[in-house]
């Protein structure tokens, strides 16, 4: 049970697209009153209001501060009101109490209260916002430019024989893009017109895209240089990776507590799997999956030139541990030296050339 006084007022909030629905509990339980507020500056204004009357608030549970309830935690957290992020409902409590947007704000609420939500969300107010922005923007054109290239090559393996014996003396794949942006395929009145301007369209959006991507990555790599200078400056610790780490992060790197709490949001910690005379540990495969993979890439770039992991690797492989142990050995102590230069550790953390 947190400590919570029971005249302090606890507001648990269930959000969604157009409508938010709130709940006030005091700090022994008891149901105080409901509020439902449209989704703009004024409902928000209402809700605070509303819940001053009860007396002194103090936390705010909100559902989806990533998303529908992003805008209200803003508004909260400008105002100086502590909020707390809380996920969904349990589904087996669910299944058992019903649903409506009343009982989740209400579970929300008593979430806050037993201590079951204490997670701060983040503030999505400064350069790890933006960092998010373009990050987002550069992921769909990347995978709308790998598309457009794959259907580049469909095209081209089903067009008629005397255009596609002409495409494949073209070497080099940028030859053959601008070749195809080129095309001037005519009136469309035969197979050939056809191919060739489907292929003129697709190549003039891969160039597009190309462009797009590369304005993206001058804007990230100007944003993490800014941000997070030193982290960058480490070894296999590129752009993407520290623009991933950043966002994992968020404006407000002071709410991860401690280097093991990043650990555990990137999945590179063990999960304890023990049961009477058995004493072993499985692997996480929770937390922020991207970040588990950025942390994967920097792992691969060491084992192959950073001395100190080469004679890491070397050791643990005389102990006897397999290829992939031993890359989850090196994502932890990846995910700590990259705690350090994100979230500013006070105390000395430990490298790997100290652990060999």
């Amino acid at each position: 049970m947190s400590k919570t006084n029971p005249v302090k007022i606890i507001i648990g909030v269930d959000t969604h697209k157009n409508i938010h629905v709130a709940v006030a509990i005091n700090g022994i339980g008891a149901h105080l009153g409901m509020l439902t507020i449209p989704v703009s500056p004024k409902g928000y204004q209402n809700l605070e209001t509303w819940a001053r009357a009860f007396g002194s608030i103090h936390a705010f549970g909100i559902e989806g501060t990533g998303s529908y309830g992003a805008g209200l935690a803003r508004f909260l957290q400008a105002k100086g009101h502590t909020v707390v992020e809380v996920n969904r409902p349990n589904r087996q409590l669910r299944h058992q109490n019903g649903k409506s947007d009343p009982l989740d704000a209400e579970s929300a609420a008593r979430a806050v209260l037993g201590g079951q939500a204490n997670a701060r969300p983040k503030s999505a107010d400064s350069s790890v916002e933006m960092i998010r922005h373009l990050k987002v923007a550069r992921d769909t054109a990347v995978k709308s430019r790998t598309q457009a290239m794959v259907t580049l090559k469909t095209i081209i393996i089903n067009a008629p024989a005397a255009l596609r014996q002409a495409l494949d003396r073209i070497i080099g794949k940028m030859a053959l893009i601008r070749h195809l942006a080129a095309l001037r395929p005519g009136p469309i009145v035969s197979v050939t017109a056809s191919a060739k301007g489907a292929l003129r369209a697709i190549a003039r959006r891969w160039l597009t895209l190309d462009a797009e991507i590369r304005a993206h990555d001058a804007d990230l790599e100007a944003l993490t240089a800014s941000c997070a200078p030193a982290m960058l400056e480490a070894h296999g610790i590129s752009t993407g990776t520290a623009a991933e780490m950043l966002i994992l992060v968020g404006d407000n790197p002071e709410r991860i507590r401690s280097e093991a709490a990043f650990a555990k949001l990137c999945g590179a910690c063990p999960i304890p799997a023990s049961s009477g005379k058995t004493n072993r540990h499985r692997l996480n495969r929770g937390g922020n999956r991207q970040a588990n993979a950025a942390l994967y890439r920097v792992v691969i770039v060491r084992m192959r030139n950073h001395q100190p992991t080469l004679d890491y690797v070397k050791k643990r492989k005389a102990d006897g541990k397999g290829k992939m142990e031993i890359i989850r050995c090196l994502k932890r102590f990846v995910a700590r030296e990259i705690f350090g230069y994100l979230c500013g550790a006070r105390r000395s953390l430990p490298s790997i050339s100290k652990a060999t």
